[in-house]
This record gives structure tokens, sequence and C-alpha cells, in this order.
């Protein structure tokens, strides 16, 4: 079902085109993206409303709805006991990333330090088109809490009756959000931008969504509206690299777990000389056929293919060349290890046979909020420093000040800004 090309036969603009993602016309999404943030910026709760009855089919009774208690939240009780394992494991995982301040003399009587200072207000944009993801809320809930934001809202689309998925308010609840924006698209993202009657403004915004929400996302960060972002994202995609022992049915199932996130989806795989790439072709096929979003996958599959590598240095090449979102490397332990070292370009990375991206997706406790379409080149996914920001500060002693003031004032003075030199030289005159 997938076409496959040979690493060894691939000139350099060969190798550029398989590397490129299926293309987003941004422009168009731009222009279709521009009017709806101007109207939620003009007319506020009432274009937000009006927006998602257009796009959702329904208006919601109220665009700041209240979250209950866990306990309240109709939900069977083997669904939330998997919601919080996953979120016991989030909490694990990013809470350990939060170190302590930095401390270091430069010199003596100099003393510099760097600590982190929560974002104070954040948007979660949680996607519900085509599916409903709740897990994104413990993804982003789970380090906003941690790093101690004071204001969080969840954004999500509506479901047709108006109200919210009770998996989402659930997640919500285990995190200590007290209140969804029962909204979704552009005109969410616009309403967290600029804040609008019910929807308090916020600093920053982070979360996967649809073209429209990334283009909001990108559109309102470069505005006025004094926001930021967590960074680009294009659709997700998957990269497998398999050797002789890889299950092919096991790859085949790890290239539909991303195929069937939407038709704009794309899975790659890296064969190793000995894999049995017609084997994971017939998988692929019987799998295809059972899943219920079959439709959504095989069209990603369309603009999905096979590379056949000589060996594992040539497959690496390839890897941070593609700077794939999800990295799986299904070889032995060792050899997984191995490889991993030789990469550095990807958004995570799961090694052996025995673990499937679907882990880092839900709850092994790593963030599934990941950079795509090759950003996993300059950007980091979503983690507890996503909702923070680093303020340095330092202080001298009089010693300190005598040894380096004499540096900064001839510094000063080759720059021409002699205010700042005077700054010193007076506090040295102070100490004589």
């Amino acid at each position: 079902m997938l076409p496959v090309h040979r690493l060894t036969d691939l000139d350099a603009e060969g190798l550029k085109h398989l590397t490129r993602r299926p293309r987003i016309d941004f422009e168009a999404v731009f222009a279709t993206v521009r009017p709806l943030i101007e109207e939620v910026r003009a007319d506020g709760d009432a274009a937000v409303r009006r927006l998602t009855a257009a796009f959702d089919g329904v208006e919601p009774a109220e665009l700041l709805v209240p979250v209950r208690p866990p306990e309240a939240i109709p939900l069977p009780e083997p669904v939330k006991a998997a919601f919080r394992t996953a979120h016991a494991n989030i909490s694990a995982f990013h809470a350990a990333q939060a170190g302590g301040p930095l401390v270091v003399e430069t010199m003596p009587g100099v003393v510099c330090r760097r600590e982190a200072r929560p974002i104070e207000a954040v948007g979660l944009y949680v996607p519900g088109g085509t599916a409903v993801l709740p897990s994104s809320v413990l993804m982003l809930g789970v380090p906003a809490r941690l790093a101690g934001c004071r204001t969080i809202i969840v954004a999500t689309p509506p479901r047709p009756d108006g109200s919210v998925a009770p998996e989402v308010e659930y997640a919500a609840a285990l995190c200590g959000i007290p209140h969804i924006l029962s909204a979704g698209g552009a005109q969410a993202v616009a309403a967290l931008a600029y804040g609008t009657e019910s929807v308090p403004k916020v600093d920053k915004i982070l979360g996967p969504g649809n073209q429209y929400v990334t283009a909001a996302k990108m559109l309102l960060q470069n505005s006025d509206a004094m926001v930021a972002i967590d960074m680009p994202a294009g659709p997700s995609e998957v990269l497998v690299v398999a050797g002789p022992e890889a299950d092919p049915r096991h790859v085949a199932a790890d290239l539909l777990s991303q195929a069937e996130h939407g038709a704009d989806s794309q899975a790659v795989l890296v064969a190793l000389p000995g894999f049995p790439v017609a084997a994971m072709g017939h998988a692929l096929r019987s799998q295809l056929g059972a899943l219920p979003r079959a439709d959504a996958a095989g069209k990603a599959l369309a603009h999905s293919f096979v590379v056949e590598a000589a060996d594992a240095a040539q497959a690496a090449v390839f890897v941070d060349a593609y700077a794939p979102e999800h990295l799986i490397l299904n070889l032995p332990i060792d050899q997984a290890e191995a490889f991993a070292a030789r990469i550095s370009h990807a958004g995570s990375v799961f090694l052996g046979p025995w673990t499937p991206e679907s882990v880092g997706d839900y709850a092994s406790g790593t963030n599934h909020t990941l950079p795509t379409y090759g950003f996993a080149r300059m950007y980091s996914g979503v983690s507890l420093d996503s909702f923070r920001k680093q303020m340095t500060l330092q202080t001298l002693t009089p010693e300190g000040l005598r040894l380096l003031g004499p540096a900064v004032i001839t510094m000063a003075e080759t720059e021409g800004l002699h205010a700042h030199a005077e700054a010193v030289r007076i506090r040295l005159h102070d100490q004589a």
C-alpha cells in the first residue's frame, strides 16, 4: 500500500523531497482566520457564540462552563481509573523537571542566580473535532498546575448537544481546572488571546489543533494581543525504524496509530535490511480494514511511504533530516539505545519492541504535545518549562563591585554609554 524508496538511490533533491510534509497553504488559511480573529476582538462573547454556531452547529448555553468535582462527573469507573493512572504518571514525570534555582558566584562577591516564575495565565486548547482528546487536558493541565499558573482555561469545542464532553471535564477536574471554555477553532484561540466579557485574557496559549487553530495561534503571537504560543505545529506524524527482529504486525499498528488522527497525518517506515516490508504491507491492509476511522487513516497513508536503508547509520541520517514528531525505534533495546544516541531531531522517542507510541500519547508520563512538520529541529515538546519563565538575579558585595567595576566602566565607555559607566564609578568613589 505504501510506495518504497531506497535511500541509496536518492540524490540530495530526492532526499529533500521525501522529508517535505504534505503542504499546508498557510496564506490561504491565514486569509480565512484573520476575519474571525477580528470579529472576536470586536464583538467578544457574541462573536464566539456566533462563530461556534456557524462552525459547530450549536450555540453553547454558557461559554465558560464550571467544572464539577471528579466524583460528580458521570463516567464508567474503568475510564476514571485509566485517567487517574495517566494523571499520576504525567504528574510524576513533570514534577521531576522542577529543579531548583541556579546560583553561581562568577567571581568573589558577584553572585548570579536564575529562578523560575510561573506564567500567570494560560489557555489550553483541546481538540474536539473528528476526535475528542481529553488526554490533552492532562498533558497541558498537569504541568500548568505544577508550574503554579494562577489562571488556567481549557478551551474545547462543544458536543452536538452543546455540552462539554464528560471525559474532558473529568480530566480538567483531576487537574484542578475550574472552568472550560465551550468553544473551539480560531474563535476560541482569539477569545483566549484578547479576552472577552466571559473569558479571561491569557499570556500564553498551548495545545494541539487543526490548521485553523495553528494559524490563529501563529497570527496572534505576532499581533497586539501580547500572547505567546507553545510552538507552530502541523498534522500528527510518526516515523518507525524497524529492524529484522521487528514484528511486522506491530509496525503496521504503529503506522496506523498516527494515520488515524486525520487525512493530513503522515506515517513513515524506515526499514533496515532484513525487515519484511511485504508482510508489513499485508498486516497494514488487514488492520486498516478493521478500523472505525479507516477512511481518515487510508487518506493519510496516501501520502505516507517506506524507505529502505542500507544500515543504521544511513537510517539515522534520514531520521534527522525528517525530524519526526514521534520516532519509534523497533529494534532490540541495546540497538535502539545506540540508534537514539545518533539522533538530534525528534519530538519524542520510543525505544524497543515493547514501547508503542500510544503509551506516550496517553499515560507513560511524557508529554504528547510535540513539534510536528519538521519543527523538532528547533522546538522541544511541552514540558514544565513551557509554563514558566526564567528570571535572573544578581547581588554584588562591595568587594565584588571593586573587582568587577573597572571592566564594566571600560566596556561602557567603549560603547559610548557614559551614564552606565558613571553608575559604577560613583559607587566605587563612595567606597574609597
